[in-house]
Formats: C-alpha cells, structure tokens, sequence
C-alpha cells in the first residue's frame, strides 16, 4: 500500500515537480516489467517457489479434510446397553460435530466379568438405550460384545472404542483384574484398536453427564491423532478414566497417574476438600477427589 503525500513541498523547501512520462515511455517500462516477471517465471526459482506453493496448497488441504473427516466411535460398557452410564456417554459424544457414534453392549450387567469370552455364535439383537439412541444388545459378556462389533458386526471399523461410563469406580488391582469395563476396552486394543475405559463412583449423587463430559474432553484432545491413526501399534492408547462424586467440595484436576499394584481403598468414599498434592497412584488421587487417567496394560495382570 502507498503512504499519501500530505505535502507538496520537497524536504530542501523547493516545490516538487510532476513529471508526466509520455505513452511511449510507460509501454517501455510495461514491456521491460513484463520481460523480467517472464524471465523469472521460466527459471528454475520460479519453479522452487512454484513447487513450494502447491506443497504449501497441499498441505493445507489435507489437514483442513482431516480436520473434517468424521470420527467414529464404538461405545460398549458392562452393566448392560440400557444403563444411564452408556447413555450418558452416547448423547455426550453424539453431540460432537463430524462424530460417529454406533453401540453394542451387553444385554444384561455383566459386571465383574473382566476380559471373560463365550464360545459359539453370539445372539444379538437390536434395541436402543435409555434415551432412544439405536444399539444392539449382545447375548455375552463385555469383550463379547466388542469382539463381535469389531468382527464385522458394524461393517466398518472405528478410530476408537470407548466403554463406560461405568457405574462403580475401576481403580488399582481389582479394577485392573475384574472389570468388565476394562476388558471390553482390552478387548478393542488387543485388535489394535484405540480405547478408552471409563467410570464414576459408587454413589447415591452421581452424575453421569458430569463423568461423560471428561470423555468428550478426552476425545477432543485426541481427535486429530485418531484420525490420522497416530494411536495405534507401537503407539496404541490404552486408558482408564475414573471420575469421582464430590458431596462436599468440588472435583480437583485430572491427574496422569499410575493404575495402583495393590486393591487397598479401592472402594472408598471420595473426600474432595482435601488438600492432598502429587498423588502416587489412582487410588489415592480418586479418594482425594482428582480425575484420574492411568495407563492400561492390553494383556491383564495374571
């Protein structure tokens, strides 16, 4: 852009003069422009910074149609696919823009059951959960009904599975052993499925779209990658993510931490007025009101 001239008056103080080019002298410079910019544009510069331009283009567009791809997900759980927990997550990530979400749970609780597998032919059948949202219940247990999603029962396979959100905590040693909800998400990252396993606590005040709304945010997070299929193989996401009930105070922050070896206070009250800082493990971070995310192992401990 051209600045305006405020003064007509030269910096020696004589007034400037205008000096007018004829036709022939402005088509001699035309030409002279136009012989250069052609010059340029057959050099190989010209094809460097062509070429620069439509990588740049390129580049451009490809992450503006990953950013638009649609992200489908598996939902599972363990106590069933007419749980409040599952339709709580269910409508939470339906909500997300770009986002596929297709159900498959087991029919009726089955609670506890860890990693357990049916033999034979799996009866299933089509329902919706609490709210309406279309499902199929699976005649099994939870890495049944993820093992027959993942095997062809929903056609296409999805960027990630998620199971919960659970009602009952799934922390330390005895949710690493025994939950269900855990196994359905071993279940997904044994097919080298990314997966995310889910739960709240054990209480009388809980909310289910509180806990679902930590799973979005963990989605959104990790959205880009699971697109681009970033978490798989050798780097292949396995987590569980445990969310407290506060009955007094307020929820802490969401904390990294380490599943607990041990099973002590894995069922506990949660005190979220503590003041605790740097929890070692699941266990304690939960029963001091932190969100948790630890990392899962895709074999359970023996």
């Amino acid at each position: 852009m051209f600045s305006r001239v405020k003064s007509r008056v030269s910096p020696t103080g004589q007034p400037r003069r205008r000096v007018a080019q004829s036709a022939s002298a402005v088509l001699l410079s035309l030409a002279v422009v136009g012989g250069l910019l052609s010059s340029c544009s057959s050099g190989e510069g010209a094809e460097s910074s062509t070429s620069t331009t439509e990588k740049s283009a390129q580049s451009s567009t490809s992450a503006v149609a990953a950013e638009s791809q649609t992200l489908r997900i598996l939902v599972s759980n363990d106590d069933g696919y007419a749980a409040p927990g599952i339709d709580a997550v269910v409508r939470a990530l339906a909500a997300l823009p770009d986002t596929e979400v297709v159900v498959a749970a087991p029919a009726e609780n089955q609670s506890g059951t860890a990693g357990k597998t049916s033999e034979g032919e799996l009866q299933v059948s089509e329902v919706t959960t609490a709210s309406g949202y279309p499902a199929t219940s699976v005649q099994g247990y939870p890495a049944d009904a993820v093992n027959w999603a993942l095997d062809g029962g929903i056609g296409e396979l999805p960027a990630l599975v998620v199971t919960g959100v659970n009602a009952g905590q799934n922390l330390g040693s005895v949710g690493n052993t025994l939950s269900g909800t855990i196994g359905a998400a071993r279940a997904a990252a044994a097919k080298n499925i990314p997966a995310l396993a889910s739960s709240t606590a054990i209480s009388d005040a809980v909310d289910y779209d509180l806990a679902a709304s930590y799973v979005v945010t963990w989605v959104q997070a990790h959205r880009q990658d699971l697109l681009e299929g970033k978490l798989t193989g050798k780097e292949l996401v396995l987590q569980n993510l445990n969310v407290p009930v506060c009955t007094t105070g307020s929820l802490r922050a969401q904390v990294e931490v380490p599943m607990s070896a041990s099973g002590e206070g894995a069922i506990a009250d949660q005190d979220c007025t503590s003041t605790l800082q740097d929890p070692a493990d699941d266990i304690t971070a939960f029963n001091n009101g932190f969100v948790t995310l630890s990392e899962v192992t895709v074999q359970a401990p023996a």
